[in-house]
């Protein structure tokens, strides 16, 4: 397998055990310690804030490289394999089936809000 095989296979796991871990911290099954570290893992990963922000060269990513995996990591030894299967399953459906449109939107709206109250806030203290 080349490397970019090997990449994207570990990027599309590590996509599959971040949805697993969310619907993981939402289970009743799922005990309590593995809950809160399965919700915090998964709240990061779907974060778009990093405790290391991208833009900084190198050490922006090792967060993804290495903080996320051990997370997960962590998270998997403390829930049960066999509800691990079924979240993982769970998750494999749900990442094949269409993206919504709306919450997409609504995302994006937000975002532009944000923008746009960020800019008037800056240009009222440039006043």
């Amino acid at each position: 397998m080349g490397g970019w095989r090997r990449i994207r296979a570990w990027a599309a796991s590590m996509k599959r055990n971040t949805l697993a871990l969310w619907i993981a911290a939402r289970d009743p099954r799922t005990p309590a310690a593995a809950k809160l570290v399965a919700a915090v893992v998964a709240a990061y990963a779907l974060s778009p804030i990093d405790l290391i922000p991208d833009f900084i060269p190198v050490l922006g990513l090792l967060d993804e490289l290495l903080l996320l995996p051990a997370g997960i990591a962590v998270a998997l030894r403390l829930i049960p394999t066999v509800l691990m299967e079924e979240f993982r399953a769970a998750a494999a459906q749900r990442i094949a089936r269409p993206s919504s449109i709306v919450a997409g939107t609504i995302i994006a709206v937000l975002w532009m809000a944000a923008a746009a109250l960020g800019t008037a806030w800056l240009l009222d203290r440039l006043d």
